[in-house]
């Protein structure tokens, strides 16, 4: 009770997912999301009057605010560990490093907001974030093992517009793998961005180079949460807060979709 009495009592949450709709942005590497009602009110009322309504959703699980399990990527056919990345997917699904083995988190978060560090609302397209960006970012502060650390881009502000937030023409800001090496260095459990890759994302190349995922996920077995919206904590000032995620227990998945929240004392 004493818990619950410290997160009622001014406790300011911040919503850090992305709505999922019809036409939201959406990786070309990944099925997108898809929402139908099947049954309306009206349909088939019951005889006193009463009725239901329910949707079929479709998605991949890397759709959207998501967490990506440790059997995402692979390098030289190998995952997190030396797995064998082919022999791990016999029967259908991935036997280790699924997403259903990701623990929920409940621990420190931390904001790095990289286009406040440069005096400016958004990051250029095909931006790279560098170590010193981080360390600069942090601004004396710390990150701890455990931590969870978000990077912010500003490029949640084109969310509305799918194609320029992919920004396969024109490229994406996002991690070098420098920068991806210097957090796993700091022990962090997880790291996430507001963009839909995580990585940098270079003009024409789309997904096809991807350092920092190999970094994480890979070599050092963390975690990345990608497609958060980091806007208001940032606009408020933020850089410290409780972090909550808790991934789908989907058995064998690459990735969950979860919606995170930061919570703050008011």
């Amino acid at each position: 009770m004493r818990l619950l009495d410290a997160l009622t009592a001014g406790t300011r949450v911040y919503d850090l997912a992305q709505p999922l709709e019809n036409g939201m942005p959406c990786s070309p590497s990944h099925p997108g999301f898809h929402f139908a009602l099947i049954r309306r009110h009206g349909d088939r009322p019951t005889p006193d009057g009463g009725s239901g309504s329910n949707e079929l959703i479709t998605l991949g699980g890397h759709v959207g605010t998501h967490i990506d399990a440790l059997a995402h990527a692979a390098h030289d056919g190998r995952l997190h560990g030396g797995l064998d990345a082919a022999a791990n997917t016999v029967g259908g699904r991935h036997r280790a490093l699924g997403v259903d083995t990701v623990a929920p988190m409940l621990c420190r978060g931390v904001l790095l907001d990289i286009p406040a560090l440069h005096g400016t609302g958004r990051l250029a397209p095909g931006c790279g974030i560098t170590p010193d960006d981080l360390e600069a970012a942090l601004d004396g502060g710390e990150l701890n093992p455990g931590d969870v650390a978000l990077v912010r881009t500003g490029w949640p502000q084109l969310y509305a517009d799918p194609a320029a937030y992919v920004g396969h023409a024109t490229g994406v800001p996002g991690l070098t793998g420098e920068a991806a090496d210097w957090l796993a260095a700091r022990g962090v459990r997880a790291a996430g961005t507001d963009t839909i890759a995580f990585d940098r994302i270079l003009p024409g190349l789309g997904h096809t180079r991807m350092p920092a995922h190999r970094s994480l996920l890979v070599e050092h077995g963390v975690h990345i949460v990608e497609v958060l919206d980091l806007e208001e904590l940032a606009a408020d000032g933020v850089r410290e807060f409780l972090f909550v995620l808790v991934p789908l227990k989907i058995l064998g998945a690459t990735g969950s979709p979860v919606r995170p929240l930061a919570l703050v004392e008011a």
